[in-house]
């Protein structure tokens, strides 16, 4: 991946509407963005000053089937639900809702195909690449600029995707820790975890990939 100079990763991107959004963890801002490259809208919530060195960062890939209906076939869900509730008790910090993401890039459609190939017995990188795509498709370059316009020049960031720290530090966003954000894995996910861990090289105790007794 090729590193884009700051400036030129601000011009993908264009600022949108900004307001309050109360939650159960505490009170944040939304701010819209929109990628003028790939003509997605993404969303930043964020609490505090974050122009600055150090700031707690969640880079979080759109997940419907998490996010919104609670599915357990993963772990997305229950992280952003920590991401805001750790930043909130922080009170500095963003989490960058990256849409386009859903399926690891792959549409929920095609997720909705990799789930069934993964009910007969396929895992989640084989059924990817069955249906005929690269078992992650995600970029971030508009994760990085969005960092870069709230001024944030390092990053604690919330992650257990190596290639997501990999991305920011190619794109001028200094990883001053990395924080661990495991989730503890139900019977439905521990597969789905453990798939993450062993093949595509996630930074996840063993533990985390396996139902508590």
């Amino acid at each position: 991946m090729k590193s884009e100079p700051a400036t030129c990763l601000q011009a993908r991107i264009e600022r949108g509407a900004s307001a309050r959004l109360p939650t159960p963890h505490g009170e944040f801002t939304m701010t819209s963005y929109f990628d003028l490259t790939t003509r997605i809208e993404h969303l930043a919530l964020h609490v505090g000053e974050l122009a600055g060195e150090a700031v707690l960062v969640r880079v979080h890939s759109e997940c419907l089937t998490g996010d919104i209906f609670g599915s357990l076939r993963c772990d997305c869900g229950p992280q952003l639900q920590m991401a805001l509730a750790r930043i909130a008790q922080v009170g500095r910090g963003l989490v960058i809702y990256m849409r386009g993401h859903e399926g690891r890039g792959i549409g929920i459609d095609q997720k909705l195909r990799a789930y069934t190939l993964q009910d007969q017995g396929l895992d989640t990188v084989e059924a990817n690449l069955a249906l005929g795509h690269p078992a992650d498709s995600r970029r971030f370059e508009a994760a990085a600029a969005i960092l870069h316009d709230f001024g944030v020049r390092s990053v604690c960031l919330m992650s257990n995707n190596p290639l997501k720290l990999l991305a920011l530090q190619e794109h001028g966003i200094r990883i001053e820790q990395r924080e661990p954000h495991e989730i503890e894995a139900n019977p439905e996910n521990a597969s789905y975890l453990a798939t993450k861990r062993d093949r595509l090289g996630h930074l996840l105790t063993p533990a985390a990939a396996s139902p508590a007794d």
